[in-house]
């Protein structure tokens, strides 16, 4: 049995799961308003932070590109270092977390500037919350938090099959710009912030 995924030309929404702008919000479904908020940082309850989010995101990816692990145990040391102590992989970094009541959906990195340019990494929101915009919340505050610091451009890499990711990215802005790194299906993307 091929564990590796399909091409999304091949795949039914639900296998598209990951990309952003797939899933639908039912009509009837009570949304909190979302809010964005840096971390670590007030308006989290308990303790909340990332190490969750950043698990899902890095067991996924590993999944798609065809090397499936089950536990955040059996990451890369890399990847295992982000999710076990977020604090110190992203000292240098902003983190973002999108929270919608009790909940925090989303999460997003945006690195230290640069030569005038930002990068936003593990852009994820969890699935029962995909298709109400908390992606794009998340990108936006990225944008403006970029913008307060003087970076020119902010750029960011997405797999190829992540198509819903993609035309969220588009929709605000970002253009394909030359490869930085010879991963395949390892797409580059950039706007002026």
């Amino acid at each position: 049995m091929n564990d590796r995924p399909r091409p999304a030309a091949e795949q039914t929404p639900a296998e598209q799961a990951p990309a952003e702008a797939t899933a639908a919000t039912p009509a009837s479904a009570a949304v909190p308003a979302t809010t964005v908020v840096r971390w670590p940082g007030p308006g989290l309850a308990g303790g909340q932070g990332p190490a969750g989010l950043l698990a899902a995101y890095h067991l996924q990816t590993q999944a798609e590109k065809g090397e499936a692990v089950t536990d955040v145990a059996d990451l890369p040391e890399r990847y295992r270092a982000e999710v076990l102590d977020p604090r110190t992989a992203f000292a240098a970094d902003t983190v973002l977390l999108a929270v919608a009541g009790d909940a925090v959906p989303g999460c997003l990195v945006l690195t230290g500037a640069v030569g005038g340019a930002a990068e936003i990494k593990r852009l994820w929101t969890a699935p029962e919350y995909r298709g109400r915009g908390i992606a794009a919340a998340l990108v936006r505050a990225a944008l403006t938090e970029a913008a307060a610091r003087g970076v020119d451009t902010l750029r960011l890499s997405v797999w190829d099959w992540r198509t819903g990711a993609i035309a969220l990215y588009e929709r605000l802005g970002f253009a394909p710009v030359p490869a930085r790194d010879d991963r395949p299906r390892l797409l580059h993307l950039a706007r002026p912030v």
